[in-house]
């Protein structure tokens, strides 16, 4: 099995460094070869650096649109199989073996994993059970994605018009994909994903029950037509 994990990466010399450590630090078979593919996206710190240290290839998109940057990562990779994950999280151990003792399944599309947050407050407890209870019931996940690179190709990749949950309707589209040809999509629980809380600590623990709260706000920086708004809470984050 051949697999590339990509990376999306906007400054992100204070926490990539961790997430690729937890990559490279997989308990995997031998026969398993990991690609790492970091998305270099308007970075002016260390990133690079870091990138390299732990051998992965580096590559530049410098859009504001989370969907462009993710779709330049999977067009470099030059494997069957692809990971998606964000170069704030990292991965407990077991993901990767995870994934490849389900990609041997005849039915297998791919799928999601259960996320935890890195700490723990009422105020984060709630926001995350916004977005957790409606993704339990579409059967959805949050945080890292692995499918196959033709079932990328054939639904078209990250949807472009989407700037922020593109990844949420990428595995929905991936999912609905699957099942005219009556493969699985598959939520690991077994192991996790676990990502920092650098936005509750920049915005407060609050923070995703003020942003869902608005659902029409929401939806307009999504279709990316308050930038001022998409960039405060999205890309132009404190790192």
């Amino acid at each position: 099995m051949k697999v590339s994990v990509v990376v999306p990466a906007h400054n992100e010399e204070k926490y990539i460094g961790r997430c690729l450590k937890s990559i490279r630090a997989q308990l995997i078979p031998n026969d398993v070869q990991v690609d790492i593919i970091v998305v270099l996206n308007r970075c002016t710190d260390k990133t690079q650096e870091v990138a390299e240290v732990y051998g992965a290839m580096v590559v530049n998109n410098d859009s504001k649109n989370l969907s462009e940057i993710r779709n330049t990562g999977v067009a470099h990779a030059k494997t069957e199989w692809v990971v998606t994950i964000d170069a704030d999280s990292w991965m407990s151990d077991g993901v990767l073996a995870e994934i490849y003792r389900h990609s041997k399944r005849t039915n297998v599309l791919g799928g999601g994993i259960r996320i935890k947050p890195e700490r723990l407050s009422p105020g984060i407890a709630v926001g995350y059970s916004m977005m957790l209870v409606p993704s339990f019931f579409l059967g959805l996940s949050f945080g890292m994605y692995w499918f196959k690179k033709s079932d990328f190709d054939a639904i078209g990749g990250f949807d472009e018009k989407r700037h922020i949950a593109e990844d949420v309707d990428f595995m929905h589209r991936l999912k609905l994909h699957g099942r005219k040809s009556g493969r699985q999509h598959t939520i690991i629980t077994s192991a996790s994903v676990i990502t920092s809380c650098r936005k509750f600590d920049e915005f407060g623990d609050w923070h995703f029950v003020r942003i869902f709260a608005n659902p029409c706000q929401v939806r307009s920086a999504m279709l990316g037509e308050d930038r001022e708004y998409l960039d405060k809470n999205w890309y132009d984050v404190n790192r």
